[in-house]
């Protein structure tokens, strides 16, 4: 009972805060409902006995969430001096998020201490005996791996993408030419010079 009631829960806050990530008008207000999707989304790796996606998506993804945040600044050419006058604002929606991000991880505790037989109520087809991340790597790197290549290649096209969108043209900067360098000639940058005895240049 206590297990469903978790579940129950943590997907709503899920998919609440998922909402909220979408309808918030303030980039700050969705990147901390951002932070509270994946808390969640976390949660519920944990109840379904995943507690290495679990980690990886509180270490990774919310790290990450950080380096999206930066993103965003610099596209959106926000003022950071305007944003750290306003900080206090986002005192309270900040307070409530951080809350309910303890409230969850004393669920999580409270489930994996108060009802031990959750993690044997669990149906998973893995080996006993094999650990989580074993399992979880035999499966990826043989029945998926054009799959997760196919992902990774879908990563570096993002970040190449968010890379050309911050990148702006500035006036007066010199940039290399591979193009000119490449078809430059001897005469365009050797002159020779007939010194005569006594005089300079």
């Amino acid at each position: 009972m206590l297990i469903a009631i978790a579940f129950y829960l943590f997907a709503a806050i899920t998919i609440a805060s998922a909402v909220m990530v979408v309808a918030a008008r303030n980039p700050v207000h969705s990147v901390l409902f951002l932070i509270l999707a994946f808390f969640s989304a976390a949660g519920l790796f944990m109840l379904a006995g995943a507690e290495f996606l679990a980690m990886i998506l509180i270490i990774v993804y919310v790290g990450a969430v950080m380096v999206l945040f930066l993103f965003v600044v610099m596209m959106l050419d926000i003022d950071i001096a305007e944003m750290r006058q306003g900080v206090l604002d986002y005192v309270p929606l900040g307070a409530l998020i951080g809350v309910i991000m303890l409230v969850e991880i004393g669920m999580v505790l409270g489930v994996w201490v108060f009802a031990p037989e959750a993690a044997t109520a669990i149906t998973s087809p893995v080996t006993p005996g094999v650990q989580n991340t074993v399992a979880l790597g035999r499966v990826i790197y043989t029945d998926y791996i054009y799959v997760f290549q196919a992902c990774g290649l879908v990563l570096l096209v993002a970040m190449i993408g968010a890379i050309v969108l911050t990148l702006r043209e500035r006036p007066g900067v010199r940039r290399q030419s591979i193009s000119k360098q490449v078809a430059r000639r001897r005469a365009d940058g050797v002159e020779l010079k007939d010194v005569k005895p006594g005089q300079g240049l």
